[in-house]
């Protein structure tokens, strides 16, 4: 059997050498779970830096909107391989700059690219920098992306089919177990968790602050505007696997409320608190029914601070339905593979497809990669049974 060899390239900052040292976690994402006979994995690694170097570094990220910097210090390991995973577009459009550049190079490796905040932010874009991420993606052989709606972007902005992979959950760190049993403590215990940018604190305090018949605990690196400060509010990050496990354990709810957006802002959340039998309220935005449905979590309109009290009323009024809805969670993560195995067993499916039809023009249709990913953007990711991983690796972490 030959061995198809897939370099990992992943943001600065998540090495797996030093990702969780000595917890034998393996790779960021989970793309280690693609470890077979038949695939290979390198994966980028980080550079000691001084402080000037650093600096640099970030700046030129900053002005490009990529970490162009750490490509190219992983230059020879990319263009050793066959084919080059990616997880943001941070990643591939400096991998796919390195490309250009390096045409005259034999052999290039196949490039998955995929999208979380590109699309969202391309309508702010000028048209220089629009002109300039069109010609890097257009080297891109197949794109990807977590959420329907960020496919349909890909189709509106790029012109362009994208494959819609699953995001997963590390079932190591969050085994996932069905609830026996809910009943809210009073005055009753709301957890809200993320540092993502799209995370509406605004509407979270307006719900819940400054109320006694709540208890809120919000985690987040992000500052939090003084104003929206609420005397039943604790604000505080909580690093680390441990510190999250205890706020979750904590909660009787959680609550993600979102900004609009296309990327499954919050899925992340969403997964660790189904897999703990957890009832979840959350802001119906950027696809993430594409994960859970509407008997799974509780939606609501974004930027609706009165719909996200009203929620939690109904959950507090009826337990018995708020146990189902939990229960109803815990057991979707498990019949759709919510996991990272499977998130990696889609790039290896993908993988497989694009070494098949190697010879092909780049950048054109990739329907026949998309049936073996699990279907189109707006189908279900396959099912466990039918999608058994083939790795020799068994654990791993989602975003």
């Amino acid at each position: 059997m030959s061995v198809t060899h897939v370099h990992v390239h992943l943001f600065h900052g998540a090495d797996p050498r030093f990702y969780r040292k000595g917890e034998d976690i393996g790779c960021l994402y989970g793309y280690h779970h693609a470890e077979s006979d038949e695939f290979a994995l390198s994966y980028s690694r980080d550079a000691r830096e001084r402080l000037p170097m650093r600096l640099l570094r970030r700046g030129l990220k900053a002005v490009l909107g990529f970490d162009f910097i750490h490509t190219l210090r992983n230059r020879d390991e990319i263009m050793r391989s066959d084919v080059v995973w990616t997880h943001t577009e941070h990643e591939y459009l400096g991998v796919a700059l390195l490309l250009l550049l390096s045409r005259r190079h034999n052999r290039q490796p196949l490039l998955l690219a995929q999208s979380v905040w590109l699309l969202d932010n391309w309508p702010r874009y000028g048209v220089l920098r629009r002109w300039a991420y069109r010609k890097l993606i257009a080297r891109a052989d197949v794109l990807t992306t977590l959420a329907s709606e960020n496919a349909a972007l890909c189709r509106r902005y790029l012109g362009r089919d994208a494959v819609h992979v699953y995001y997963g959950l590390n079932t190591r760190d969050f085994p996932v177990r069905e609830p026996v049993a809910w009943q809210p403590h009073t005055p009753v215990r709301i957890a809200a968790i993320g540092n993502d940018r799209d995370r509406d604190w605004e509407s979270l305090i307006g719900a819940y602050g400054n109320d006694a018949r709540y208890t809120v605990r919000l985690a987040t690196r992000r500052r939090i505007p003084s104003s929206l400060h609420a005397s039943n509010v604790e604000i505080a990050p909580a690093a680390g696997l441990k510190k999250q496990r205890e706020l979750y354990d904590w909660a009787d709810v959680i609550v993600v409320p979102l900004r609009p957006n296309a990327h499954a802002s919050g899925i992340t959340v969403m997964l660790e608190a189904a897999a703990l039998g957890k009832p979840m309220i959350v802001t119906d935005a950027g696809a993430l029914k594409d994960y859970f449905t509407d008997a799974q979590a509780a939606y609501v309109p974004p930027l609706d601070p009165e719909a996200l009290r009203e929620a939690l009323e109904r959950l507090v009024a009826a337990p018995g339905d708020a146990l189902g809805q939990a229960g109803a969670a815990a057991r979707q993560v498990i019949a759709r593979a919510l996991t990272t195995e499977q998130f990696a067993q889609q790039h290896v499916r993908i993988t497989r497809e694009l070494m098949g039809r190697r010879a092909a023009p780049r950048g054109r249709s990739v329907d026949a990669a998309r049936r073996r990913a699990g279907g189109s953007s707006v189908q279900p990711a396959p099912s466990a049974q039918a999608t058994q991983p083939q790795s020799r690796h068994q654990a791993g972490r989602g975003q």
